[in-house]
């Protein structure tokens, strides 16, 4: 999938509250840094994982359902496998009435339900990170595509 920068921009900065669908408590996890990063960056991220219900992440409690967040959430963000995508994207359409964005993260894709997502006017974006768009748009990345915040003249 083709996403121009001016969209990637746009549904970033309208974004202000995202439900973090799969989100993991280990640190090394894609997960757990995308929604550290993204909760430095100003946003409300609500974790949500059965496996981790009651734990604390990000200065919120994980949520065991989507059931169990009580905020109006603007994105989803979905750390699962494709073939879970539509179950959850059925579920975020009937939970958050205010939602606007479902994002897959990379290595995810669902047509089935980016197109019931598309025909309720909420934007799609599938197999791109939060993240990395952010980062990149922003002007966040070097010209390695990471930022280390080391200054260093070893090779």
């Amino acid at each position: 999938m083709s996403y121009s920068d001016a969209f990637l921009r746009d549904v970033l900065k309208r974004t202000r509250v995202i439900a973090m669908i799969g989100v993991s408590p280990n640190p090394v996890r894609p997960s757990h840094y995308v929604g550290r990063y993204l909760s430095t960056k100003g946003f409300e991220v609500h974790p949500v994982n059965p496996g981790h219900a009651g734990k604390t992440l990000f200065g919120r409690e994980v949520a065991g359902g989507m059931a169990d967040v009580s905020a109006e959430i603007d994105m989803v963000d979905i750390f699962r496998r494709s073939e879970a995508v539509p179950g959850i994207v059925e579920e975020a359409l009937e939970r958050f009435p205010k939602l606007r964005t479902v994002w897959m993260q990379i290595g995810v894709e669902s047509p089935e339900a980016a197109a019931k997502a598309e025909a309720r006017g909420i934007d799609v974006i599938q197999n791109r990170c939060p993240k990395i768009e952010y980062q990149r748009l922003f002007g966040e990345l070097r010209m390695g595509g990471f930022a280390t915040g080391v200054i260093s003249s070893k090779l």
